[in-house]
């Protein structure tokens, strides 16, 4: 006797889910999302600042603008396929007013997802290839632990090209961004400083 057939979750079993669960849907399965640790959230700030302050708050106002770059909404790419990123971004020009939306059905012109240990696997490889699947141009993955942030664009076959790796002392231009220049080592939390010896 054949087993029935796995129904696919939807956006609207996301919407079902308890408040304060963080939660997508991949490939029609449901997937709940781990709470972020400080360090994770440092570096969501980070980027928001120094990529989102030039590109998003400064529109109009001195800085390159032209893009809404927003911290973990939810993006539907199909009936079964909604993802939360990290933080995401669209050029104005194709997404005008997303104030209102949700999901935003627009795919972003950029993504960026911010690794751990718990998740890190699956944003490299679940997650990339949905975004290249889908037609996102520009992906970041941001690795906290290593202090290394990855560039990567994707080509004319839907294959990501890595564009660059950066880390502690690189002052880059990263695709999509490469209007201005990043601090990269301001993405992460201070170093630890070692303990000063005890006075006498």
């Amino acid at each position: 006797m054949a087993e029935p057939a796995r129904r696919l979750a939807t956006y609207e079993d996301l919407l079902r889910t308890p408040e304060g669960v963080r939660a997508e849907v991949i490939h029609g399965a449901l997937q709940t999302l781990p709470s972020p640790l400080p360090k994770h959230s440092k570096v969501q700030g980070a980027i928001r600042r120094f990529v989102g302050g030039p590109f998003d708050d400064d529109d109009g106002h001195g800085g390159p603008g032209g893009w809404w770059i927003l911290l973990e909404v939810d993006v539907r790419f199909g009936a079964h396929d909604i993802v939360r990123p990290d933080l995401v971004g669209w050029r104005r020009a194709r997404l005008p007013r997303p104030w209102d939306t949700r999901p935003i059905d627009v795919v972003p012109d950029w993504i960026c997802e911010v690794t751990s240990p718990s998740n890190a696997r699956h944003d490299r490889l679940v997650k990339a290839r949905l975004y290249a699947a889908q037609g996102v141009p520009a992906l970041w993955l941001v690795d906290p632990e290593l202090r290394i942030a990855e560039a990567l664009a994707l080509n004319a076959d839907k294959r990501w090209v890595d564009v660059g790796r950066f880390g502690d002392g690189d002052v880059a231009r990263i695709p999509p961004f490469e209007e201005i220049e990043l601090d990269v080592t301001r993405l992460f939390p201070p170093l630890d400083e070692p303990d000063a010896p005890p006075e006498t």
